[in-house]
């Protein structure tokens, strides 16, 4: 075997493998991609929030009313 013939199957084998690499690397990307976009899809979305924190907080409110209620506070 020549030489150049040797360093043509290295450098064949060292593209091969930055593009299985790259592949691999691209799959992963959209794997991830896809799992971000259903956790968004899944999220509360602000105004879902702000509609509960505002339940939560009148029922706040009334526990508060009813302690000032039991002692004897206006």
């Amino acid at each position: 075997m020549e030489m150049t013939s040797l360093i043509d199957m290295l450098l064949g084998l060292v593209v091969a493998g930055v593009a299985w690499f790259l592949s691999e690397q691209n799959r992963e990307q959209k794997r991830l991609n896809i799992l971000l976009n259903k956790t968004r899809e899944e999220y509360a979305t602000r105004a879902e929030m702000r509609d509960d924190m505002r339940q939560v907080m009148e029922a706040l409110h009334r526990v508060e009313d009813k302690l000032d209620k039991v002692l004897g506070r206006s």
